[in-house]
């Protein structure tokens, strides 16, 4: 369904295909299930950081498995995320942390140093895997509106200031993207 939000939508292809793989990389590979029990995990880590539905978590990580498990994971949490792609200019990551001012901050201890100084509470994903794996895999009960925002995204800023661009949980939002 349209109002279906996007983690809902994943789950149920959990449902459907739990051990069929959906995700492969050159660390290997996850299963829906697998896949599914860690972003669990960090949900459930995440609401233990007073995370209520809408708060914003930024997610400075390299393309790999847990950057999945952190999108998803925030999304389960009942957050949005900030993407912060590695490869920005240090000014571009501060400015937008700045503006954003999302009190979590998801990263790994290896690009904690690009990261500017800032206020959020930082997670190292592979450092603090341990406590966050000690959470449930069961997915957090929260109660999520379709029309919260599942991310902000940040203008390349070229015609000025960069402005933030929120987009909702549901899947509607990929067809107002679309040509």
């Amino acid at each position: 369904p349209d109002d279906a939000c996007i983690h809902q939508l994943f789950e149920a292809q959990v449902e459907l295909s739990p051990d069929a793989i959906a995700l492969v990389c050159d660390e290997g590979q996850l299963t829906y299930r697998e896949l599914n029990r860690r972003a669990n995990q960090l949900a459930h880590y995440l609401r233990g950081l007073s995370m209520c539905p809408g708060t914003l978590v930024g997610i400075h990580v390299e393309r790999s498995p847990e950057m999945l498990v952190a999108l998803l994971g925030v999304l389960k949490a009942g957050g949005a995320y900030l993407p912060l792609d590695p490869a920005y200019p240090p000014e571009r990551l501060a400015f937008m942390l700045a503006d954003a001012r999302a009190p979590v901050l998801l990263t790994h201890s290896a690009l904690r140093a690009q990261l500017p100084d800032c206020d959020a509470r930082i997670v190292c994903l592979d450092a603090d895997w341990g406590a966050i794996a000690q959470q449930p895999t069961t997915a957090p009960a929260v109660a999520l509106d379709p029309h919260n925002t599942a991310y902000v995204i940040y203008t390349s800023g070229s015609t000025g200031t960069p402005k933030g661009a929120v987009l909702s949980l549901t899947r509607s939002w990929a067809r107002e993207l679309a040509p």
